[in-house]
C-alpha cells in the first residue's frame, strides 16, 4: 500500500494505490480530499487518512508534500534568527541589489530583512575567492555573541562567511562550536545549504532557511509521531522542491528545499503522465483554492533553476533562495481567489484568497466576499446539487448578498458580474503560462496543457483558447493530481558547486574531476542513511554557463560520460542553442561554466495506473442532466452534463458540454471534442 497526501492552502489531498506484491500491478485506488487544518498540518493529514478508511499499518510507502515552509516565509511566522558573518559584511541583506524590479518608482523600499541589524553580528575570519584560509577563527570570540543572542530569545543561527561557498573550514569550526555549547539553538551554515557564489543570495538563502529550521523540523517530527502512533511502522519521505522525495533527515537537515513542496509534485505527475501518453511537449497547469501554478516540461523533462525568490513581483526584488527548485510561475488566483473594486473603480481578482475558512461565500462559513467559485457557481459551470462533491449544500443568498457591493457599483447584474472575474482570472492565469512558454522562447501552439487541482479542468479549456494550445489533457482524478504525482518521483537530492572553468578542451580533466569529486560526495551521502543507501542510485551532470564577460548564466545538460574534446564540443554547441532559444541570439565568444550541477537520483518503485476496460457503451449512457451554462463569449447554452464515473476509454463527445466529478468540474465550450483514453484521462482537442 502506497500513500501520498499533500498539503494545499485550502485543501489536504491523498492518493493511495493498493499493490499486489505477487504481479506488482495495481489493484486498487483510493482517493481523499479534507480541508486543510491550520496551524496543526499534520490533523489535515491524519483527516484524510480517516476518511479515505485506510490503516496506516498497512502502509509500505507514505510521502508527504507540505506547505509548512512557504507559509511560515509568507505569514512571518518563523523563528526569532540571528546572523552571525564576517567582519564588514553585517549589512549585506540590508544592501542587497540594485537591480530593482520597479525602476521608476521613486517612493521604492526595500524589503525588510528577516533578521533585524540588532541581530547581525561579525567575527574576524577571512578566507580568500581560491579558497585560502587568510584569517582562522578564534571560536571563543562568539562566546559574548551567543550570550547577547541567549538574552534576545534567538532560536536560530545562521552562519555566512565571505566565501564560504568554496572554503567553509571556518563555518564548520563555528557551528560545530555553537552546536557544543548551545544545543537547544538550531544552527544553519551557508554552505550546508548553497555552494554557489553572490554574498547576498547564499546570505538570504541561510538566513530563511535558520528562520524555518525550528518550525519544520518540529512539524516533520509531529507527523512521524502522528503515523507512528497510528501504526504506520516506517519514516515518511518528503516532497522536494527539486522535484524528488527525500527522508525526514534530509528534510529537517535542509528544510528551504521544501519551499515549492507541494507543486512540485504536479509537475512530476505531469512529466510522468507524458511519457505514459508520449506526450513529450506539456505544459502543467495547476489551479487550486489559493493559487495558479504553471511549468513548463520539454522532452518529459522538467525545468530546474536554483534562481529562486519569494515575494517577487513587478514592483517587489523579494527575497533570493539558492536551492535547486523545479521552474513554476506561481500566482495568487484560484478558485478561493476574491474579487473585489480597486480605488480607480476597476475589478480585479486576488491574491487575497478566502482559503478554507471561511472558504467562498457559497461556503456559508462567514465569507462576505464574492470568489472566483462563487463566480463559477453563478454561471452555471458548477451544479449547485453537485458542490464539492455533494459534501456542501452551496448558501446561493449568501453568495448573492456577497456580490451585491460589486452589482451596485460596476451596475449590471449578478451574471455580468460574474462573468467579468473569470475572464479577470482566466486573464491573469494567460499571463502565468505566458511567462513559462512565449518568455522562454517557446510556442505555446506545439504544447499540450495538462491541468489539474480542483480548479484546473474548470478553466483550462478557455485558456488553451486565449494561447492556441491544441490540446487540454484533464488526468484521472485530477484533484488530487498532485498527491498522485509524489507516488510517481524518486529520491533527489542536488549538488551544486561555483567554479569558473573556461569550457575548453585543456581543461576537460579539471571537469571531469569536479564531477566525480561532487559524485563520491552524493554517493556517500546516499550511503549515510537507512532509507536511502539501498535505492539503486543514478547520476545526472549539468552546468550553468555562460558567454564570456556576461553576468548571468543558463543551465545546460550534460552526458554523463567522461569529458573529452567530443564531448567539449558538444556541450559548446548545448549552450549555444539554448541560449539563442531563451535569449534570441548567439556570440562567438568563448564559454566557460559557473556552476557545477551534479543530480542524484534513488530509483524508487513506481506503479503506473492500470489501463481501464471498456465495455462499448455510448458517451450518452454517462449523460445524468442538462442546465444552461453561461459559456461567457461562447454564449449562454444548454449543456449536457456527464458525470465522469460513468465515462469508458474510447467514449467521444463534444461540446457544449460539462464533465462533472467529485471535486472537479471540466467545462467544454462549443465545438470542442473530447476523447476517453485508455487510463481513462479525458483528451479535449480544441481543433476537432
Amino acid at each position: 500500500m502506497r500513500v501520498a497526501t499533500d498539503v494545499g492552502g485550502t485543501f489536504t489531498d491523498l492518493v493511495c494505490y493498493d499493490v499486489d506484491k505477487a504481479s506488482g500491478r495495481v489493484v486498487g485506488l483510493r482517493t481523499a480530499k479534507t480541508d486543510t487544518t491550520y496551524p496543526q498540518f499534520d490533523q489535515g493529514v491524519m483527516n484524510a487518512v480517516a476518511k479515505a478508511g485506510l490503516d496506516p499499518a498497512q502502509f509500505d510507502f507514505f510521502a508527504h508534500g507540505t506547505t509548512v515552509v512557504i507559509n511560515a516565509l509568507l505569514s512571518r511566522k518563523g523563528s526569532k534568527t540571528a546572523l552571525i558573518t564576517t567582519k564588514g559584511f553585517r549589512d549585506v541583506l540590508e544592501i542587497a541589489r540594485g537591480n530593482r524590479p520597479d525602476l521608476f518608482n521613486l517612493a521604492f523600499k526595500k524589503p525588510e530583512p528577516f533578521v533585524p541589524r540588532y541581530l547581525r553580528r561579525e567575527v574576524d575570519e577571512r578566507s580568500s575567492y581560491l579558497g585560502d584560509v587568510m584569517t582562522p577563527l578564534d571560536p571563543s570570540g562568539l562566546d559574548p555573541i551567543l550570550e547577547d543572542f541567549r538574552k534576545e530569545g534567538v532560536e536560530a543561527i545562521a552562519l555566512c562567511f565571505l566565501h564560504a561557498y568554496v572554503s567553509p573550514e571556518n563555518e564548520i569550526i563555528a557551528r560545530d562550536y555553537i552546536r557544543a555549547r548551545w544545543p537547544e539553538v538550531s544552527v544553519i551554515a551557508s554552505h550546508e545549504i548553497s555552494r554557489e557564489w553572490r554574498e547576498y543570495e547564499r546570505t538570504s538563502t541561510a538566513v530563511l532557511t535558520a528562520y524555518v529550521h525550528p518550525a519544520a523540523k518540529r512539524y516533520l517530527e509531529t507527523l512521524g509521531r502522528s503515523l507512528a502512533a497510528a501504526g504506520y511502522p516506517h519514516q515518511p519521505y518528503i516532497m522536494q522542491s527539486n522535484g524528488g522525495i527525500d527522508t525526514v533527515e534530509g528534510a529537517v537537515r535542509n528544510p528551504i528545499a521544501m519551499v515549492e513542496s507541494g507543486p512540485a509534485s504536479g509537475v512530476l505527475g505531469a512529466a510522468a503522465l507524458g511519457r505514459l501518453l508520449s506526450e513529450d511537449k506539456i505544459i502543467a497547469l495547476d489551479i487550486g483554492g489559493t493559487t495558479a501554478k504553471c511549468s513548463l516540461i520539454e522532452n518529459a523533462k522538467t525545468r530546474i533553476t536554483t534562481e529562486y525568490r519569494i515575494e517577487w513581483s513587478r514592483t517587489n526584488p523579494g527575497y533570493p533562495i539558492r536551492t535547486p527548485v523545479i521552474e513554476i510561475v506561481e500566482i495568487g488566483n484560484g478558485g478561493g481567489s476574491i474579487a473585489g473594486i480597486d480605488q480607480g473603480g476597476r475589478l480585479y481578482v486576488g491574491p487575497e484568497s478566502a482559503g478554507a475558512s471561511p472558504g467562498p461565500a457559497a461556503y456559508g462559513r462567514g465569507g462576505t466576499r464574492p470568489t472566483t467559485t462563487d463566480a463559477n457557481l453563478v454561471t452555471g459551470r458548477i451544479n449547485p446539487a453537485n458542490f464539492l462533491g455533494g459534501e456542501i449544500e452551496p448558501d446561493m443568498e449568501n453568495v448573492k448578498a456577497a456580490f451585491a457591493p460589486l452589482t451596485e457599483k460596476l451596475g449590471g447584474d449578478m451574471a455580468a458580474v460574474a462573468r467579468g472575474i473569470i475572464r479577470i482570472a482566466n486573464a491573469n492565469m494567460v499571463n502565468a503560462l505566458k511567462l513559462v512558454s512565449l518568455n522562454k522562447g517557446y510556442d505555446p501552439r506545439e504544447f499540450t496543457l495538462v491541468a489539474y487541482g480542483g480548479g484546473g479542468a474548470m478553466h483550462a479549456v478557455m485558456l488553451a483558447e486565449e494561447l492556441q494550445i491544441p490540446k487540454v489533457i484533464i488526468p484521472t482524478n485530477s484533484s488530487v493530481f498532485s498527491a498522485w504525482g509524489m507516488l510517481m518521483t524518486d529520491m533527489r537530492r542536488d549538488f551544486v558547486r561555483t567554479q569558473v572553468v573556461p569550457l575548453a578542451i585543456e581543461n576537460s580533466a579539471r571537469i571531469e574531476s569536479l564531477f566525480v569529486e561532487m559524485a563520491d560526495a552524493a554517493k556517500a551521502s546516499f550511503a549515510s542513511e537507512a532509507g536511502a543507501g539501498k535505492l539503486p542510485l543514478r547520476l545526472q551532470r549539468f552546468a550553468d554557463m555562460r558567454y564570456l564577460g556576461q553576468e548571468h548564466s543558463v543551465k545546460v545538460e550534460l552526458p554523463d560520460v567522461a569529458f573529452d574534446a567530443s564531448t567539449v564540443a558538444a556541450a559548446a554547441e548545448r549552450f549555444h542553442t539554448t541560449h539563442e532559444r531563451e535569449y534570441t541570439f548567439r556570440l562567438d565568444l568563448p564559454v566557460e561554466i559557473v556552476n557545477f550541477h551534479l543530480v542524484a537520483l534513488g530509483d524508487v518503485p513506481k506503479h503506473e495506473p492500470e489501463k481501464l476496460t471498456a465495455t462499448g457503451k455510448a458517451p450518452e449512457t454517462a449523460i445524468v442532466s442538462q442546465r444552461t451554462v453561461d459559456f461567457d463569449e461562447h454564449g449562454i447554452h444548454a449543456a449536457r452534463i456527464y458525470d465522469r464515473d460513468r465515462l469508458e476509454p474510447g467514449m467521444a463527445f463534444t461540446g457544449p458540454c460539462i464533465v462533472e466529478e467529485a471535486a472537479a468540474t471540466l467545462v467544454v465550450t462549443p465545438g470542442r471534442r473530447v476523447v476517453v483514453d485508455d487510463y481513462g484521462n479525458l483528451h479535449v482537442h480544441l481543433n476537432g
